[in-house]
């Protein structure tokens, strides 16, 4: 557990560096988002920590909303889980094995009383036992997913304008003991208009200890 310790102490202070990019996780405490159960979420080591032990779900949610921009974060996860990136409050990056339809992390979901708008057949592209880079363009419709430097799915879907980011832990007995951690979430706002900008593939990384 030390290494975890080192790693998302020293990543949640380099987020401020990217001159347009915004941290929406100080590395230090839930300020910039909403009330939280403290038995599901919580600052650890220098990371955003969602947990599920009881069978129950439950949602965080910034305090603000955002309508076109750039999110990207740095995760890893406790296995099996059912978490995910909310972001224009119904929307949803998804984090989990899901077997029909069949998915890996990396889905778009796109809320309540609909199934998955694209979904990655792909496992190898997510670390299951170590930390991940996702990244979502959402400008007007036009919504792209990266997982690990890979593009996963574009779509165009004008349900949700503006809304909040938020982190998810799926309820469920099955998915009791799980985890999401995050040690980097961080936006850029973008102008109607702007292009997105593919991430880079990450180096490969070192399993989570």
């Amino acid at each position: 557990m030390r290494a975890v310790v080192l790693v998302c102490g020293v990543l949640a202070g380099v987020a401020t560096a990217g001159e347009d990019w915004k941290p929406l996780f100080n590395g230090k405490d839930l300020e910039g988002w909403g009330k939280a159960d403290p038995t599901k979420f919580k600052v650890e080591n220098g990371c955003l920590v969602g947990t599920q032990d009881d069978g129950k779900g439950a949602d965080l949610f910034t305090t603000e909303a955002f309508d076109n921009f750039e999110l990207r974060f740095t995760y890893k996860v406790k296995w099996p889980a059912n978490s995910g990136l909310w972001f224009r409050d119904r929307y949803q990056f998804d984090i989990l094995k899901w077997a029909n339809p069949k998915t890996f992390s990396g889905a778009f979901y796109p809320g309540a009383n609909s199934t998955f708008a694209f979904v990655n057949l792909d496992e190898s592209i997510e670390n299951r036992d170590g930390w991940n880079e996702g990244q979502v363009y959402a400008n007007g419709d036009h919504i792209i997913f990266w997982l690990n430097g890979k593009q996963l799915g574009e779509v165009h879907d004008t349900r949700s304008a503006k809304g909040r980011v938020g982190i998810q832990v799926h309820g469920g007995d099955g998915f009791k003991g799980m985890q999401i951690i995050l040690k980097k979430i961080e936006l850029r706002p973008l102008k109607e208009g702007d292009k997105p900008t593919p991430p880079a593939a990450p180096q490969a990384a070192e399993p989570a200890k």
